[in-house]
């Protein structure tokens, strides 16, 4: 075994080569700082450092779970990372399953371009698209003018913050997903689509029984590698939409640990808020990891 390893190393060394920095980037970025999770547990001080700054056990864990705002925004999180997760997920793998079916080469890379764009924008600039979209003076009530209702300050209610963001997010983010299984569609052999045309099968059954079965496995691995994000809703696209109006609704633990725990320099809390969400997360992943093996072969692990 160690000689066939030695032997692959060998063939394959440009691909190695290829992959040394995203290695180093993970250790960097990823792995070192799990050694600051310890301040999660500690009174941390700035001029102590992480040796010197006393032991506290779980009290920053039962401040969080204590806190008179924990229900509210642990609440809200769950609720718009449910909403992730059934709403927009979805729409990636439906995107890839319509764009398969287009048959014009220049079509297809116009529709897949446009669908891309919106994914190098910041958060920053979507968010100001989206309040002068929904501005008195936006396209959202010259439209709604047309039908005699009265302008609405929508980004100002806290009834339109969840649906802006559902559908922000697949703006952005819908088109960029459909990369990875456009690349698992191609690898399709194009033979078993042959073979159903012979035997009569419509388009739709075969994506019925070809495509979306083959691009399954594709599909739970991108949903378990969701689920393990699943309280981390993306600190830049909640902040950036957020309004005071809208708190009682829009604010989760992402932009509550900004207020509470950065900006008034409690490091040790933040820590702890999101070592709490690392371990909900991971919980999940191992959850739906069981689940997906009954469903398929697939899986993390």
């Amino acid at each position: 075994m160690k000689v066939a390893s030695i032997n692959r190393m060998k063939v394959y060394w440009p691909l190695y080569v290829m992959a040394i920095p995203g290695i180093i980037f993970l250790v960097i970025f990823k792995y070192i700082p799990l050694a600051g999770a310890v301040i999660a547990f500690k009174d941390y001080s700035v001029f102590k450092g992480f040796i010197d700054s006393p032991w506290v056990g779980l009290k920053h864990f039962k401040t969080l779970i204590h806190h008179p705002d924990f229900v509210r925004v642990f609440s809200n999180t769950m609720i718009l990372g449910l909403l992730k997760i059934v709403l927009v997920f979805p729409v990636a793998v439906l995107l890839a399953l319509m764009m398969n079916e287009i048959r014009k080469s220049a079509l297809k890379k116009g529709i897949q371009t446009a669908l891309y764009i919106p994914h190098f924008l910041s958060w920053v600039i979507v968010a100001g698209i989206i309040f002068d979209f929904f501005s008195i003076s936006g396209l959202f009530n010259i439209v709604i003018g047309w039908f005699g209702h009265e302008p609405v300050l929508a980004m100002q209610e806290s009834a339109y913050f969840r649906p802006i963001y559902v559908i922000s997010s697949i703006w952005r983010d819908a088109g960029w997903g459909t990369v990875v299984y456009m690349a698992a569609i191609s690898a399709i052999d194009p033979q078993l689509y042959e073979s159903a045309m012979m035997d009569g099968a419509s388009k739709f059954r075969q994506i019925r029984h070809i495509t979306f079965p083959l691009l399954l496995p594709t599909v739970l691995i991108l949903f378990l590698l969701e689920i393990g994000n699943f309280l981390d809703l993306g600190f830049d696209q909640v902040f950036n939409m957020l309004t005071p109006m809208t708190y009682n609704v829009g604010d989760i633990l992402d932009t509550y640990v900004f207020r509470t725990g950065i900006q008034q320099a409690q490091y040790s809390f933040a820590t702890a808020v999101g070592l709490f969400q690392s371990v909900i997360g991971f919980t999940l992943v191992f959850i739906f990891n069981k689940l997906s093996k009954k469903v398929s072969d697939g899986g993390l692990w």
